[in-house]
């Protein structure tokens, strides 16, 4: 797993390689689960505000809101 740290003064989140940019993270390594992934983007990154900014292990950043409507893999389009 991968620890996530959220700065609300800053509204923004280091979210490891937990949830990226249209991605989340890979679950074909030994260990990986996707219940397990869902469950934490769903509770730990989708409960922020909508404006904080997902900063990942790898590629652009994005927004708590943006992955809400527009992630694939958890999203709600």
């Amino acid at each position: 797993g991968h620890c996530v740290l959220y700065v609300a003064g800053e509204e923004v989140c280091f979210c490891g390689d937990l949830i990226f940019n249209r991605g989340v993270g890979r679950i074909d390594l030994p260990g990986g689960d996707w219940e397990t992934l869902e469950k934490s983007i769903r509770e730990q990154i989708f409960t922020m505000p909508d404006a904080v900014r997902l900063l990942s292990g790898h590629g652009p950043e994005t927004r708590v809101g943006e992955e809400k409507i527009h992630n694939p893999f958890v999203g709600s389009s």
